[in-house]
């Protein structure tokens, strides 16, 4: 992956820090409304369509939201816990992680409604997790993906960032699928 511009951790107060998480939690509440909006206006039998020549659907992005924020605010900030196979089975990640191809539809594959809930589940476990990680831990130094800080926090600050991209493509999906904008 490209290396992109870091700023210096060792520059930000406590206080900074956990401004920034808190920051990350409200910017991801207001995506996910954001998200939730579009993929509300979307009926279900839609959600496997590619139309066009675009090589991906709604199911997809869904799942792959899923696994992206568990990856970037849960499973990078804490490890594995215990009923972590309970809120993102294996199943999801290998479907729906990054590098895999979005499916069509057929049997076996989750319905949208399924998606949905385990996209709702993951972002409320996160959103409660996150509101209790402390400044030592947010510090502590990650792996790429991030975004300005090469530790925890960055990895956070990626996920609304992530969100934003893939909301932008499920409406440029919603569109390419002769859906009226909404805004």
């Amino acid at each position: 992956m490209q290396t992109f511009a870091q700023q210096d951790p060792t520059q930000l107060s406590s206080e900074d820090t956990l401004h920034r998480r808190d920051c990350v939690l409200e910017q991801m509440r207001w995506a996910r409304a954001y998200t939730e909006q579009l993929l509300d206006s979307i009926p279900s039998e839609l959600w496997y369509a590619k139309p066009g020549s675009i090589p991906t659907n709604i199911a997809w992005q869904v799942g792959h939201l899923a696994v992206a924020q568990y990856g970037l605010m849960l499973f990078r900030q804490r490890g594995r816990m215990p009923g972590d196979l309970d809120l993102l089975p294996g199943w999801l990640r290998k479907q729906f992680g990054r590098g895999t191809t979005p499916p069509d539809a057929g049997q076996g594959k989750p319905s949208p409604e399924e998606l949905m809930q385990r996209l709702a589940a993951i972002h409320e476990a996160a959103l409660k997790e996150v509101a209790e990680l402390t400044v030592q831990q947010l510090l502590e130094t990650t792996e790429m993906p991030f975004t300005a800080y090469p530790n925890k926090l960055g990895a956070l600050m990626f996920c609304p960032i992530h969100e934003s991209i893939h909301t932008g493509q499920i409406g440029l999906l919603r569109r390419a699928l002769g859906l009226e904008p909404l805004r």
